[in-house]
């Protein structure tokens, strides 16, 4: 018998449907693509200083229970109309998590919260997710981790996100080069700037590498760039959202000739994941826009129904509805007074300009 020296250590390959096949059973509807092709447009004339608003990306720091999801997208569609002449928001979703050692990964990953590991079932559950959000008219944000996942979902996102821990690689600035969405590139976990200075030259230029096609298959994927990379400050072994910061990451963007287009996220290192921090985070934000900067075009945040955090329990009916099994998120009310607060003194800014 000839000694076996491919897959060792792999158990099993399972079949997963192709894009085409999802796609196919869970098409794009004319209300979900007018909701996308508005959110992008829009993003692009906020980065292109077309459109003066501030973009937010708020929302739960991960979809674990559709229907709290669901509830929370109704509300925030409400919100997102209330704050639209000052604040053009985006619901956060997000289905997969980067993990440093063990953890839960996401709804994709195992939508059933029970180590069974069913991502056929979690990708359809997340393509209809954010389908229904779509058509209530509420675009969606979520982080491009899995380089596969864009070929399922792709066509429902209108911003993307590569996190402190991807922005250095490789794949991830190849797949952003050809994703179809603007993406926000975090600076690294210690607060290391040049990873996403790196990142968004990268992502800007062709790239070509493997993926797979519509149809499953195996494919060489050639991009043309992605002209809207970006730059996220999340903070690092300190805040980074202060004037000083800013200034310091307005300098490093026109070093490489990049425009100074910033998101603040309220949330992560920013506000040390106290999410009682976050509306202090946001107030210095807005204020440093009131006073004339002109880099922040976008801020994130952390958000649910109910306040806090859980851990995920064996028994999956003790969990409580609305309450994030990941990063620690500030309830509904404390986000619409975020919003409502921050709208106001947009407003005023402009009535005085």
């Amino acid at each position: 018998m000839c000694e076996k020296l491919e897959n060792i250590n792999v158990a099993s390959f399972e079949p997963m449907p192709t894009p085409r096949e999802l796609d196919s059973k869970l098409p794009i509807t004319e209300a979900a693509r007018k909701t996308v092709s508005l959110g992008r447009k829009t993003l692009n004339a906020i980065l292109d200083r077309e459109d003066n608003r501030l973009f937010a990306i708020i929302g739960p720091c991960s979809i674990h229970d559709p229907n709290a999801g669901l509830e929370y997208a109704r509300r925030l569609k409400n919100l997102a109309d209330e704050v639209a002449d000052t604040i053009f928001i985006i619901m956060r979703v997000y289905f997969e998590k980067p993990r440093t050692t063990v953890g839960w990964k996401g709804y994709i990953n195992d939508p059933f919260m029970d180590d069974s590991f069913r991502v056929d079932i979690g990708m359809e559950k997340a393509r209809e997710f954010l389908l229904r959000v779509n058509d209530m008219g509420l675009p969606v944000g979520s982080e491009a981790l899995d380089p596969n996942s864009p070929q399922y979902l792709g066509d429902l996102i209108s911003w993307s996100a590569i996190g402190a821990r991807t922005t250095e690689s490789q794949t991830h600035r190849e797949m952003s080069s050809g994703l179809s969405t603007p993406v926000g590139f975090k600076n690294g976990t210690s607060g290391d700037l040049s990873v996403a200075v790196n990142a968004i030259l990268s992502a800007s230029r062709p790239h070509a590498f493997l993926g797979v096609d519509g149809e499953g298959r195996v494919a060489i994927v050639r991009t043309t760039g992605n002209r809207y990379g970006h730059m996220v400050l999340r903070g690092g072994d300190s805040p980074n959202y202060d004037t000083v910061s800013i200034a310091l990451a307005e300098d490093e963007l026109a070093k490489a000739n990049l425009p100074a287009n910033i998101v603040v996220d309220c949330s992560h290192a920013n506000s040390h994941k106290k999410p009682e921090m976050q509306p202090l985070v946001l107030a210095d934000v807005i204020n440093q826009i009131c006073a004339g900067n002109r880099s922040i075009v976008g801020v994130m945040i952390e958000s649910h129904l109910e306040a806090g955090n859980q851990p995920i329990p064996d028994d999956l009916s003790q969990l409580k509805y609305g309450l994030s099994v990941t990063d620690a998120c500030v309830d509904w009310a404390t986000t619409e007074k975020m919003l409502l607060d921050a709208a106001k003194k947009l407003r005023g800014k402009k009535a005085r300009n």
